[in-house]
């Protein structure tokens, strides 16, 4: 009979924990939301707000309409220091004034990415982009001689042998009429990133139809559709009813690429690393990859091949589409204003001549108006045109109490229209820029490459590459933008780009005396 008893308690005794267990933790998460929702209630908020569903129900699924409905909340509290969105049960404070931005970014306390990021660790794992906490401080630390202005130096080369090859892809281009930019000038930032990043030339501007070309697009839209779909979120709901079986398909590819590349590499400084120079006669060309592979901790340790690979697809992800996209804005912007395309021609003029020599350092310092370009480009259309953190401690942000575990989204695109620092902040005036003309403006109201602590590593390149790739394509075509502003419709997702592509129409330039 006690044994008959005990075969019953057993499983009996199980679930009653299970219950307990799934009762207090219901009370636990019930208990923060209902915290949150009060201590949070005096910020002012969309309209459509619910319990536990917040405003998901009113966010569009399509990228482009949820972009422009971001755009128009921002317009309607743009008198309001800032407002609140509930995605699910997660609030999410949103800035986009300077001062605001700035309690944020410069407190250590808050370096931890929003929840939201969670769902680019299949991809990228917990590298420089996800990492946090000792973890961060520990590979930022490590990485930062890596982006050293004279390693820099050395990915020149590959940026004008890439640049060159766009050229005369586009001189099939010119005097034809109009076409879209955007494919041509995103491959070619690809094949820059692959080759300093990985050491591998993927030859995307040749052969486009790449698996791993395509996969990398593909993942970042699947990214960003879980991220705006909060039903989504739960792991084994993703898997059965959403794209979960896509996204797996898709990050196998991605990383059989890398992870490729990574073992190829590793035996190939195994074996030739101490005699490959010599034999050769000259300096073997370094990659990001390499360094890496060459990186120790303070421990003496090397980075696991796990390590690398995390920091690896993460240049790879952010080392491209952020200064295609950038290079791609400028491009119509300049096609848009006749007079600060000829301003960065006259410029290209002084610097090179008539002389068609690949673009040095010392160049590239003395490209000042066509620095300003990008930089107005970046403000008008930053690459990354919202992000976001976590709340690590109570705070206040002017006079509203946030609390701990909520999620502070700074909206770049419209920081940078701040017209206290920006008149007229949708014109197109490049001489922003110009040192006399930013004296005074606060630091934090500017931030395409973020700021603070979490400021982007990898800035000072991809301002190097933007100034190679399109005084390239500058010194040899006259650029004539084929749309309005109006046409362009920014889709927001995980980098902001045009809807419809960049259309323009090309003439080859003719070489002055």
């Amino acid at each position: 009979m006690a044994v008959l008893l005990s075969s019953y308690s057993i499983p009996l005794l199980g679930t009653s924990i299970f219950i307990a267990a799934l009762t207090y933790l219901t009370y636990r998460l019930l208990s923060d939301y209902l915290h949150k929702w009060f201590v949070m209630k005096p910020i002012p908020e969309a309209e459509g707000t619910y319990p536990f569903i917040g405003n998901a129900l009113q966010f569009k699924t399509n990228a482009g309409d949820f972009f422009r409905q971001i755009e128009d909340f921002t317009r309607e509290f743009r008198d309001a220091p800032l407002f609140k969105l509930w995605v699910g049960p997660v609030p999410f404070v949103v800035l986009y004034h300077a001062e605001n931005v700035e309690t944020i970014l410069t407190n250590a306390v808050h370096m931890e990415k929003a929840y939201a990021y969670n769902f680019l660790h299949p991809w990228l794992g917990t590298g420089l982009l996800t990492s946090t906490g000792n973890k961060w401080r520990q590979r930022r630390k490590m990485l930062t001689p890596t982006f050293h202005f004279s390693i820099l130096t050395d990915f020149l080369e590959v940026m004008n042998e890439q640049a060159a090859i766009l050229v005369e892809k586009l001189e099939k281009k010119a005097g034809k009429g109009e076409f879209d930019c955007f494919s041509h000038i995103t491959l070619c930032a690809l094949d820059i990133i692959c080759e300093t990043a990985m050491g591998k030339n993927i030859y995307a501007q040749s052969h486009s139809d790449s698996e791993y070309v395509k996969s990398v697009y593909k993942m970042s839209d699947i990214v960003s559709r879980r991220q705006r779909t909060p039903w989504f979120w739960p792991d084994f709901v993703y898997n059965y009813f959403g794209e979960g079986r896509e996204h797996d398909k898709t990050l196998k590819v991605l990383h059989s690429f890398t992870y490729k590349v990574i073992q190829e590499r590793a035996e190939s400084i195994s074996n030739t690393d101490s005699d490959s120079d010599s034999k050769e006669g000259k300096k073997k060309r370094q990659a990001f990859l390499d360094m890496l592979l060459k990186t120790t901790y303070e421990d003496g340790k090397r980075m696991s091949h796990q390590d690398i690979q995390e920091e690896v697809d993460t240049f790879m992800f952010r080392g491209h589409d952020t200064t295609a996209a950038s290079m791609n804005w400028s491009l119509h912007l300049l096609g848009s204003h006749p007079e600060a395309h000829r301003k960065v021609q006259e410029e290209l003029q002084e610097v090179f001549g008539t002389s068609d020599r690949p673009a040095n350092t010392e160049d590239l310092r003395k490209l000042k108006y066509l620095e300003c370009v990008i930089k107005e480009a970046l403000r008008l259309f930053p690459s990354v045109p919202f992000f976001a953190r976590s709340i690590g401690e109570d705070c206040h942000i002017s006079g509203f109490k946030v609390p701990k575990g909520a999620n502070a989204i700074i909206i770049t695109y419209a920081l940078h229209r701040d017209p206290r620092y920006f008149p007229e902040p949708d014109e197109f005036r490049p001489e922003r820029f110009l040192p006399e003309n930013t004296v005074g403006r606060p630091p934090y109201a500017y931030v395409p490459f973020s700021a603070g602590l979490r400021n982007c590593i990898g800035q000072r390149f991809a301002l190097m590459e933007e100034k190679v790739v399109l005084s390239s394509i500058l010194r040899n075509f006259d650029i004539v933008a084929c749309q309005k502003r109006e046409d362009l419709q920014p889709v927001g997702d995980l980098i902001l780009r045009p809807e419809k592509g960049i259309w323009i129409k090309l003439d080859k330039r003719k070489t002055q005396t």
